[in-house]
């Protein structure tokens, strides 16, 4: 009896130690959950944007468990630009300026992991044009200077036009130029000047960039807001 007594004491020892042992294992994280890196953001900038151009950038994280959600933590993005929950950043901007957001990113662990960044979008038109030296009479000519400016990423093959209509429609050409306007060169400076009959005038300046390969146009033009006197005769 006594030695039946010690069997069954030794198996409920045997039992009880089994017990905690695997309550033990059970509680230590797997070696799965051990590998898993911390979560963070890859992508650290955003590429320059251009006006009413398709613009796509795929965001990039590594770390934590996939699948991954991105979405705007702060800030607000420009008009024509959204964020898919996978990470896509896409759309067509129509307004220039510098936008700065903040992108949350998640990912599927439990409790989920988070972290953030700010970005600063820089969205500009790829041509630009501007008065450099504003239109203004001497003696009987009207004279001026414009300046152009190629953003791009690509070169433009470049027409510069430039104008003075009178008060009965009839144009008179101050400055005309066609030429190659290499990319990222910026405020080129075209003067222009014609003498002129007696008259009112307004100026237009057009500027029209081609990319044949592409089969890209892009326009800009400038006018003055009130006509200019030409009261001396050539």
């Amino acid at each position: 009896m006594e030695q039946t007594c010690l069997r069954l004491g030794r198996a409920a020892y045997v039992l009880a130690m089994a017990a905690l042992l695997f309550s033990g294992l059970l509680a230590k994280p797997t070696p799965a959950q051990q590998a898993i890196p911390d979560l963070s953001l890859v992508t650290e900038s955003l590429p320059d944007a251009f006006l009413n151009q398709p613009y796509s950038v795929r965001l990039e994280a590594k770390g934590g468990m996939p699948p991954y959600r991105w979405s705007v933590e702060s800030g607000e993005m420009p008009a024509g630009l959204r964020l898919e929950e996978n990470g896509n950043l896409t759309g067509v901007i129509a307004k220039p300026g510098d936008y700065r957001f903040s992108l949350s990113l998640s990912d599927s662990s439990s409790p989920r992991k988070t972290v953030t960044r700010d970005f600063l979008l820089h969205v500009t038109a790829p041509l630009e044009l501007v008065w450099a030296a504003f239109p203004r009479v001497e003696a009987s000519a009207i004279t001026g200077t414009v300046k152009v400016s190629n953003q791009s990423k690509d070169d433009f093959d470049l027409t510069v036009i430039i104008v003075a209509v009178n008060e009965i429609g009839k144009a008179f050409a101050l400055g005309y130029q066609r030429f190659d306007l290499q990319q990222a060169v910026v405020n080129f400076e075209i003067p222009f000047q014609s003498t002129l009959p007696q008259g009112s005038y307004v100026v237009h300046a057009d500027a029209v960039a081609e990319i044949p390969a592409k089969n890209t146009i892009y326009r800009k033009r400038l006018q003055t807001p009130s006509p200019l006197a030409v009261t001396v005769g050539p």
